[in-house]
C-alpha cells in the first residue's frame, strides 16, 4: 500500500469518525478554508494531503478538548 493511499484512508476514518460522533464539527468542513483549493486546477501530492490530515487531526483534538466538558 503506498503512502498517499494510507494517507487517503486515514482522511477517510477521521472524516468519518466526524461525521458520526461530531456532526457539528463535520458540518463546518466545508467551510474549512484548507479545503478550499486557491487554483483551478491544484496539484495534490503528499506533502498537500498529510498537511490536510494533520489539520483534520488537530481540529478534532482541538474540538474535544474545548467540548469535552460541555456534554
Amino acid at each position: 500500500m503506498d503512502e498517499l493511499h494510507k494517507i487517503f484512508n486515514q482522511i477517510n476514518r477521521i472524516t468519518t469518525t466526524l461525521e458520526t460522533k461530531y456532526p457539528e464539527l463535520y458540518r463546518s468542513l466545508n467551510e474549512n478554508p484548507l479545503t478550499i483549493p486557491a487554483t483551478d486546477h491544484p496539484d495534490i501530492d503528499i506533502a498537500i494531503m498529510k498537511d490536510y490530515l494533520e489539520s483534520l487531526k488537530q481540529l478534532l483534538k482541538h474540538y474535544v478538548e474545548t467540548h469535552q466538558n460541555s456534554a
